[in-house]
């Protein structure tokens, strides 16, 4: 797989995931009683610490939605950040890079936490979950590290 392929494919897996959450995040934020995203029922949150979708829908919005936009873009203009550098583990590679992989696992952490909490899983979760998974391996693809090696 060519360099600026696998590079387009985490920009647009990266994209899709920020653009559906901010989607259903700001769905969420508007209509915390559910009522806006299909009638999701608020007795889903029976077992968690949360009286309605608001803070969720906050999370959801911030992390995996605004989040992997700016990191989509941060990875095609290679942006340098100090501070985003600050918590780049990956030192030898482009901050945006490790921040692809922490947003994957973001999102591995928000699907069990939400399945923990409704105490359930539907196809929604299964999909994101699963979609994690090829989130992380074309991150890791040699072809796109080579790209965003320092």
């Amino acid at each position: 797989m060519k360099t600026t392929i696998a590079r387009n494919i985490l920009i647009a897996m990266l994209l899709f995931l920020g653009l559906s959450a901010l989607g259903g995040g700001s769905m969420l934020i508007i209509s915390p009683s559910g009522k806006l995203i299909g009638g999701l029922p608020l007795s889903i949150l029976e077992h968690s610490p949360f009286a309605d979708f608001l803070f969720p829908g906050i999370i959801l919005f911030s992390i995996l939605g605004l989040a992997p936009c700016l990191i989509s873009i941060a990875l095609i203009k290679k942006t340098k950040s100090e501070l985003a550098e600050k918590f780049n583990l990956f030192k030898d590679m482009h901050w945006a890079w490790s921040y692809s992989i922490y947003i994957a696992f973001a999102l591995i952490i928000w699907i069990q936490v939400e399945t923990i909490f409704v105490q359930g899983v539907g196809w929604l979760q299964t999909f994101y979950m699963l979609y994690a998974i090829p989130l992380i391996v074309v991150a890791i693809l040699p072809q796109v590290r080579l790209f965003y090696k320092k």
